[in-house]
């Protein structure tokens, strides 16, 4: 067991080499940021990213076309983002659109009560007439200019699956007569394939209208899926194409929407189930990002200074900072959704530890949350790593969500505990995992950088025999597979490949485990067997286990550590921390539940990010549980000025022998704070608002760093900052 060193020095983290520098530069230029709003625009929520996503054409009162000029004016590209599963479509439920009323298309549980999202708008089956009444929303998109199309959360719910719609869709599907999900584990897999199928033929119907109707009009509309991760979805019984999409051409991306609200579903670790919000985010993301990556597709990670559950303000900052900073250890994907629904965030009320009246939004979290939101806009792809051992996977599958819900034959995996137990153990010891995704295994980069990978059909199933195929020449090419399960879960035996069309096997796994030579797995649990130049390892116990069982992960532990030194001859390296560097910044985080409760320390001098103060600190020390996100002032050797940190964008930057300019843009009703690099001491620092000079509430000079501490009021249409030097 080989332990990390706990000190960070700010020119050398690691060895790593410096990112490009560059000066903040005008958002028109990007198009990396994005927020979705339904509202019109406002002073009072513009927040400065470079795209804005009108949601919904009824949403908002309507007004759409007005809505999207309104953001346009303002300077931001505009997309269009409205529910491919539900929405404002009450004109088309009600029959306004059409004549006919349609609330018999929604999804409908097993007592024949609708799934509802809202009043008057159910979680729908979708129809051909739904599909050409979507359609014509997005033709009016279109219309409107839009650039891009999101069409959002393809959602069939796990206890869905009775209504008279989806049993006409069971007939033209399988041909044959409905079968109650509930009666045994085939029909549940038989709905949940159907469920998957329906909503995969809708975006791909969509985005081919999309594609084609913009052709038509000499011009390439770009079609996103945002949507919940494949852990959330199964977490919450939920069926969604997930992975299948990148097969649809027309797919361009997706948003990851992972944020709070998901992020802190409870999950067990050492026997004790509960909310671990840091490492739930850094696994929901990266399942988002390797179900992309080896598309090639385009993906941005959202984050929620809030979530749509009400609590309090401290809880919402507390996590926040935690699933921010998940997101920004995957150096390769610097394009976000900053926040959806600003409106909600700088207008609404919540309630404060402590204090049971709502309050809004403190200036204090206001000004932080926007330093952080404008650092994505200069956040750089890196080529850097996440400290640790690299190589280390876990297989995932879109079947996840297939063996949810209903239960049967009295097999329970609570709180999605064999997908946990797998990661868990290893991520709470500073291993960072990275998720494959089956249904990539096909591209030759999914298993290009993964020296062990660990699996199980406990919680999924292989869709197609073409997996094992390729798990096995990758294990005989040197790779090292451990397999982890008791093969007793119901739906081992429902009708699939593996025991139809003249094939037998009980359970899919004797079918991978006779593609690695192995003819019998008795005698052999817990050994390493040899496989071409790769080895694998049968385990017979559930993952589940691992976790809801204190102590009882150290099998799974020992067994990598002992794969990794004996056939990879490299040590696995244990810790508490994770840390990276992207250009000037650092972002770390340290876990708790950890047997190593040390401090990490990380050396200045730094601007402290997460505080909207932002000071500058020598040292900063992260304690178990917590989260930092810092900017390197010994990273920026530039003579010039420049702005290294703001609570907002900056533009029209001039530059001159002893003088900068510049205009900084944010939300009415907030402060800005602002620290700037300058060549000497200022001799005249001003502030103007339009035609007027604006009060600057602090003008601090840092002699060690050079650096100018600025604080004043925001505005919208910005405040003119003129300093001489």
């Amino acid at each position: 067991m080989t332990k990390s060193c706990l000190f960070i020095g700010c020119l050398s983290v690691f060895c790593y080499q410096l990112a490009g520098q560059g000066t903040i530069s005008n958002y028109s230029q990007k198009k990396k940021t994005a927020f979705q709003v339904a509202a019109p625009w406002s002073s009072s929520y513009d927040v400065r990213s470079d795209i804005a996503i009108v949601y919904g054409i009824n949403d908002a009162g309507g007004n759409f076309e007005q809505r999207v000029k309104g953001w346009r004016d303002k300077g931001y590209e505009v997309h269009f983002m409205t529910g491919i599963a539900w929405g404002q479509y009450q004109d088309y439920f009600l029959g306004q659109y059409d004549g006919i009323k349609h609330l018999d298309e929604g999804q409908v549980e097993q007592d024949g009560d609708t799934i509802w999202h809202g009043k008057n708008v159910p979680y729908i089956v979708p129809s051909k007439s739904f599909l050409t009444y979507l359609k014509s929303h997005l033709k009016r998109a279109i219309d409107a200019g839009v650039t891009a199309i999101h069409l959002e959360e393809p959602e069939f719910w796990a206890r869905a699956g009775y209504s008279d719609a989806f049993k006409k869709e069971w007939q033209k599907y399988y041909g044959t007569t409905w079968k109650p999900q509930h009666e045994s584990p085939d029909a549940t897999y038989q709905s949940s394939k159907l469920k998957y199928h329906l909503y995969y033929n809708a975006l791909k119907e969509c985005f081919e209208y999309v594609k084609s109707y913009s052709k038509s009009l000499g011009r390439n509309i770009q079609c996103y899926v945002p949507t919940h991760s494949l852990i959330n979805y199964s977490a919450w019984q939920i069926i969604s194409p997930e992975a299948s999409l990148a097969s649809i051409k027309e797919v361009d991306g997706y948003i990851a929407q992972v944020w709070t609200g998901t992020s802190r579903e409870p999950v067990y670790f050492n026997g004790i189930k509960k909310e671990r919000v840091f490492e739930n985010a850094f696994l929901e993301y990266g399942s988002m990002i390797s179900m992309v990556q080896p598309t090639g597709k385009k993906i941005f990670l959202l984050t929620d200074p809030i979530e749509d559950w009400p609590r309090s303000w401290d809880d919402y900052k507390k996590n926040y900072q935690a699933t921010f900073t998940a997101k920004l250890l995957y150096p390769g994907v610097a394009d976000y959704e900053v926040m959806p629904w600003p409106n909600r965030i700088y207008l609404g009320k919540f309630r404060v530890e402590g204090n049971e009246e709502k309050q809004p939004i403190s200036p204090a979290y206001a000004t932080q949350m926007q330093v952080m939101v404008n650092a994505l806009n200069e956040m750089p792809v890196s080529s850097n790593r996440l400290n640790g051992s690299h190589g280390v996977g876990v297989l995932v599958s879109n079947s996840m969500m297939f063996q949810r819900f209903p239960t049967h034959s009295g097999y329970e995996d609570p709180q999605l505990s064999n997908f946990y137990g797998m990661t868990m153990p290893l991520l709470k010891r500073g291993v960072p995992l990275e998720i494959v995704h089956m249904e990539n295994l096909a591209d030759a980069n999914a298993l290009k950088h993964i020296k062990l990978l660990i699996m199980s059909y406990a919680n999924m199933k292989p869709l197609s025999e073409t997996y094992h195929t390729v798990l096995a020449n990758w294990v005989k090419q040197g790779g090292i597979l451990i397999y982890y399960g008791l093969n007793k879960d119901p739906f081992q035996s429902v009708a699939e490949w593996w025991n139809t069309k003249g094939k037998t096997y009980r359970a899919p796994s004797e079918d991978l485990f006779k593609k690695l030579g192995l003819s019998t797995s008795s005698g052999t649990t817990g050994k390493f067997i040899r496989s071409g130049k790769g080895y694998f390892s049968i385990n017979e116990q559930d993952p589940k286990e691992l976790v809801m069982t204190a102590g009882g992960d150290h099998l799974l532990v020992e067994q990598v550590e002992k794969a990794l030194k004996n056939f990879k001859k490299e040590e696995l390296i244990f810790k508490n921390n994770f840390v990276l560097r992207r250009g000037q910044y650092i972002m770390a985080a340290v876990m708790d539940e950890n047997t190593d409760k040390k401090p990490l320390v990380v050396k200045g001098p730094v601007i402290d990010l997460f505080d909207p103060r932002l000071p500058v600190l020598n040292e900063v020390k992260v304690l178990p549980g917590n989260q930092v996100f810092l900017f390197d002032l010994a990273s920026v050797n530039e003579d010039g000025p420049r702005v290294l940190a703001a609570a907002a964008r900056i533009y029209s930057e001039k530059v001159s022998k002893n003088d900068y300019t510049l205009i900084a843009k944010s939300p009415d009703n907030t402060v800005n704070i602002m620290r700037i690099k300058l060549p000497g001491k200022p001799v005249s620092v001003q502030a103007t608002s339009g035609d007027t000079s604006a009060t600057i509430l602090k003008n601090n000079w840092d002699v060690r760093t050079k650096t100018l501490l600025l604080e004043f009021a925001n505005k919208s249409e910005g405040v003119g900052i003129n300093i001489k030097w």
